[in-house]
C-alpha cells in the first residue's frame, strides 16, 4: 500500500472531514472483549501484557482483533529488557579472537527491540504523540469501566 496510513472514520468525522472526500463509514467494528494473553510470550513479556491490556481495552484502543499486535510489543518489550539486562552485565565494546574490537551484541538486539516497541508503540497509542489524537472522556469521577473515547 503507498502514501498515507487512512485516517479512521471516527477521526474524519470528529474533524469535520476537511478532504470533502466521500466517507464510507464501512470499517469492521472488532468485538471489544479483551484478547487473552499468548501462552508463548515470555515470562516479562507477560507481565507487560498483564499492565498494558486491561487499560487498553477499557479505553477502547484494544479489541479481540489487536491481540496479535498488543502480542508483538510485549514480546518485543521483553526481548529489549533481557538485552538491557545482560549489557548491564557485559562491556559495550568486546574484543574477537582475531584481535578486532566490536560492538556487544546486546547493544544491537536492545536497538533493534526499541525500534520495533517505537513502531508498535504509534500503533496501540502508548507514545504521546499518538495519544494527542485522542480524548478520553471519565464521566463522574475515574472509573476504567466508564472510559469512552472520542477522537479530536
Amino acid at each position: 500500500m503507498r502514501g498515507r496510513k487512512p485516517k479512521p472514520t471516527a477521526l474524519k468525522l470528529v474533524d469535520g472531514n476537511p478532504g470533502k472526500r466521500p466517507i464510507r463509514g464501512a470499517e469492521p467494528k472488532p468485538p471489544t472483549a479483551l484478547p487473552t494473553c499468548p501462552a508463548h510470550l515470555s515470562p516479562t513479556a507477560k507481565t507487560e501484557w498483564r499492565r498494558l491490556a486491561r487499560i487498553l481495552n477499557e479505553i477502547g484502543l484494544l479489541t479481540q482483533i489487536d491481540r496479535t499486535v498488543l502480542a508483538a510489543y510485549c514480546q518485543a518489550y521483553g526481548r529489549w529488557v533481557g538485552a538491557e539486562r545482560r549489557l548491564a552485565e557485559t562491556p559495550p565494546l568486546l574484543k574477537t579472537p582475531a584481535g578486532y574490537v566490536q560492538v556487544s551484541p546486546w547493544i544491537t538486539i536492545s536497538n533493534k527491540q526499541v525500534e520495533l516497541m517505537t513502531r508498535l508503540m504509534a500503533e496501540l497509542g502508548l507514545t504521546p504523540s499518538a495519544r494527542s489524537r485522542l480524548a478520553i472522556q471519565l464521566p463522574n469521577g475515574p472509573k476504567p469501566w466508564d472510559f469512552k473515547i472520542s477522537f479530536k
